[in-house]
C-alpha cells in the first residue's frame, strides 16, 4: 500500500508540472534567495574548510575517494539508462561497474575506463527531461541547493530506483548486502566534498565575479542539468569551468 501511495504522489507531480512547463520560472525567489545565503553561510564554515583541508591529502587518497564516490553513482545510472532506452550505454555502465568493483578493488581504481568503459551518469531528473518534462519552478533547498520542480520530484524517485539507497537509506539486504542511513549520508557527503574541492578555485573565482551570485549559480544549474539531459558534452565542463 505504501508502494502505492508513493506512485500516486509521484504521478500526480509529474502532471503538476506538465510537459508544458517548458522553461525553469523562479517560484519562491524571496525564499530561495535566502536559503542561497544560509547555503552559502554553511559552505563558508564547514564546506569550504573541509575541501580544503581534503585537497591537502595525498593524490592517490584524492582520486580512490573519488573513483570510488564515482562507481556508486554508477548504480543510480544503470537503470536510468533502461528507462532512456539507451541499452548500450546501460551495458557500458554494468561492466564499468563490474569491473572497478572487482579489479578496482570496491571501485577505488578505474580499470574500467581503460579499457574504454565510461560510464554517463544519470539520474531520475535527466531521465524525466529526456521525455520531454520541462524544469517547472526552480527554487534553492537547505543544504541540497538549487533544483527545480523536476528535479526534486526526480531526487524522491531517486530512493527508489538507486541499489545504493536500498541497501542504505531504506536499509534493505540486496544479494546479502545491506547497510544503513549513516553509510548513504557518509558516501553522499564525500562525494559533495570531493566536488567541492575540485572546484575550490572556480568557486572562489564565481565569488569574486558575480554581481549577482544567486543569479550565477541558477543560470549555471540549469545549463548544466540541460546539457546532461541532452547528453551534450558540455555537460562534463559547466562545473568545471566556473571561471569563465
Amino acid at each position: 500500500m505504501k508502494i502505492n501511495k508513493y506512485i500516486i504522489l509521484f504521478c500526480s507531480l509529474i502532471l503538476l508540472f506538465g510537459t508544458k512547463i517548458q522553461a525553469a520560472e523562479e517560484c519562491f525567489e524571496k525564499t530561495s534567495r535566502a536559503i542561497f545565503k544560509f547555503n552559502m553561510a554553511i559552505d563558508n564554515a564547514v564546506i569550504e574548510p573541509i575541501a580544503k583541508g581534503y585537497n591537502k591529502l595525498p593524490e592517490p587518497i584524492k582520486k580512490g575517494t573519488s573513483n570510488f564516490t564515482s562507481n556508486i553513482a554508477t548504480l543510480l545510472s544503470i537503470p536510468n539508462h533502461i528507462f532512456q532506452g539507451n541499452f548500450a550505454e546501460a551495458g557500458n555502465a554494468t561492466a564499468s561497474f563490474v569491473v572497478n568493483t572487482t579489479i578496482g578493488i570496491v571501485g577505488l581504481a578505474n580499470p574500467a575506463e581503460k579499457l574504454g568503459l565510461k560510464n554517463q551518469e544519470e539520474d531520475v531528473g535527466q531521465t524525466l527531461g529526456s521525455y520531454g518534462f520541462g524544469p517547472g519552478c526552480y527554487f534553492v533547498l537547505p543544504i541540497l541547493g538549487p533544483t527545480t520542480a523536476r528535479d526534486s520530484v526526480g531526487m524522491i524517485a531517486d530512493t527508489f530506483v538507486d541499489p545504493f539507497s536500498h541497501i542504505t537509506w531504506r536499509e534493505k539486504e540486496l544479494f546479502g548486502i545491506s547497510g544503513n542511513r549513516l553509510d548513504y549520508l557518509t558516501v553522499r557527503g564525500t562525494s559533495a566534498v570531493d566536488f567541492r574541492a575540485d572546484n575550490e578555485v572556480n568557486f572562489d573565482s564565481l565569488e569574486k565575479n558575480s554581481i549577482d551570485l544567486y543569479a550565477s549559480f541558477k543560470s549555471l544549474y540549469l545549463q548544466d542539468r540541460e546539457n546532461k539531459i541532452k547528453n551534450s558534452d558540455d555537460s562534463e565542463d559547466e562545473w568545471g569551468n566556473l571561471d569563465n
